[in-house]
């Protein structure tokens, strides 16, 4: 998708950061922010389950690997006339909440220098652990042609 030399581009991109975001970081980035949204309606706030679809890497089919429950939250900003949205994984609200919060913002273009360099450095620790992941993986690895 990206790595620590560049940033989200795209909104998809952007909530995908934002959902893996650690918690504590993206409720005090949202907190921070606050004041300078005016208005907020909340359209959803809820907690929910969700099918996980998966993929067969041998067949190339598609199937659901089970339910996974999510936490989910829709704001508008009412001044600004825009959307945001949240969905973690997990029952943490908050969590979900300030990523609707942070989503909004960088939509109506508040605070986006600051809330940008905040996806960027998120996108950059997740690259660095997704590289930690791989090499912890890489390093049970057998090679079955050795025996």
């Amino acid at each position: 998708m990206f790595d620590e030399n560049t940033s989200p581009r795209d909104h998809g991109d952007r909530l995908t950061v934002l959902a893996r975001a650690d918690a504590t970081a993206i409720k005090g980035e949202a907190e921070a922010i606050l004041p300078m949204l005016g208005d907020i309606e909340v359209v959803n706030s809820r907690t929910g389950l969700v099918m996980l679809p998966m993929r067969d890497t041998v067949e190339g089919t598609d199937f659901h690997l089970g339910e996974v429950l999510v936490a989910e939250a829709h704001i508008r900003l009412t001044a600004h006339g825009v959307e945001g949205y949240g969905m973690i994984i997990g029952r943490d609200l908050e969590r979900a909440m300030a990523m609707a919060l942070i989503d909004a913002a960088l939509t109506a273009g508040i605070e986006t220098d600051s809330l940008t360099a905040f996806v960027a450095r998120m996108a950059a620790t997740q690259a660095e652990e997704d590289r930690d992941t791989l090499r912890n993986i890489e390093a049970t690895r057998v090679d079955m042609e050795t025996f």
